[in-house]
């Protein structure tokens, strides 16, 4: 039996190409160095979105209530 597409040429005598790795130098420089970061802005960040869905699921249990509510008053009539 023949299985075809299952054919690969396996070349190893050549060597291969590593020129994009030999461009980094190996030792970091003080530009490299991150920036640091205040706690007190990644707080306030986390607490305003926090907030908005805080106010997105306060809108949706009300529109819940007066759904509910209008049903209510409906099926009573």
């Amino acid at each position: 039996m023949t299985q075809k597409g299952f054919d690969a040429e396996i070349t190893l005598g050549e060597t291969p190409n590593f020129e994009v790795a030999e461009e980094k130098p190996l030792k970091k420089t003080k530009l490299d160095r991150p920036k640091k970061v205040d706690i007190n802005v990644l707080k306030a960040r986390v607490q305003e979105i926090q907030n908005k869905e805080n106010k997105k699921n306060i809108a949706i249990f009300i529109f819940f209530l007066v759904v509910l509510g209008a049903l209510g008053i409906f099926l009573s009539s």
